[in-house]
């Protein structure tokens, strides 16, 4: 069964994501977040630091001031109970096998897989891009499920989403070298204007195509924002041998 009626399955078809509003109860938000804090005092390896990928806002490095600040711990599936039994929950896996239209979901292990952290003072911003430019599938039809923890406003830098993205073809002279857009371009000044804010409350879920442009700004608010994102595909759509999406295998739900 899933938590989405027919109509925002139809949503996701066209938009290229849908909105689960109250998908996890209060007190499964709260395990999560006991997990995370074991996970973060110490931060325990493996993890991404803000200053590692040198967005705007990003630390110059690991040795300057929040140099040390985390951005992901990476591995998620791997670290406790709590984020397999996410990962596994039945209403996610029967909505994703809605979405694909497949009878086989698959969790990559390989891509995002991770509790994502906004800090204050020190998180970075996510310029516009797409999922799929660095993963390497057979086809590029992966799902993306972003979990929230606690609200999602666009002060503590919420995702923002242009809608029906998924479905159109963008040449690479549209991109800059880490193929995120390029505001400047006209076409894409004008693509970034019809972009909505995917604001969210504790325990939303929101599934997204791989192929549908998001961004995120920096958390401008004095508390962290918390999250756990994963990614899925169908049986049939297998990661390219010798490539980073082939690493770990994927995991059968």
């Amino acid at each position: 069964m899933t938590h989405l009626n027919q109509q925002q399955l139809d949503n996701f078809q066209q938009d290229g994501f849908v909105v689960a509003r109250s998908l996890l109860s209060i007190e499964r938000i709260e395990l999560l977040t006991l997990a995370i804090e074991r996970n973060l005092n110490p931060p325990l390896a493996p993890l991404e630091f803000e200053a590692d990928v040198s967005y705007p806002g990003s630390p110059e490095s690991q040795l300057a001031i929040g140099g040390q600040t985390p951005r992901r711990l990476l591995s998620a599936y791997s670290r406790d109970l709590v984020f397999r039994e996410l990962a596994a929950d039945p209403v996610v896996v029967e909505t994703l096998k809605a979405l694909m239209g497949t009878e086989q979901v698959m969790l990559s292990q390989n891509h995002h897989n991770c509790v994502m952290t906004k800090m204050p003072g020190f998180s970075s911003e996510t310029h516009w891009h797409q999922d799929i430019r660095y993963w390497r599938f057979d086809r590029p039809e992966l799902i993306s499920v972003w979990t929230a923890l606690g609200d999602e406003k666009v002060a503590n830098g919420a995702l923002r989403l242009i809608p029906g993205t998924h479905v159109q073809d963008f040449e690479r002279g549209r991109f800059d070298a880490k193929l995120f857009l390029r505001p400047e371009l006209e076409e894409n000044a004008a693509l970034i204007a019809g972009a909505v804010d995917c604001e969210l409350e504790a325990g939303d879920v929101v599934f997204f195509h791989s192929r549908t442009f998001h961004a995120a700004g920096r958390n401008s608010t004095e508390q962290r924002k918390l999250s756990i994102a994963y990614s899925y595909h169908a049986a049939d759509n297998y990661p390219i041998p010798g490539t980073r999406s082939s690493r770990f295998p994927s995991i059968a739900l």
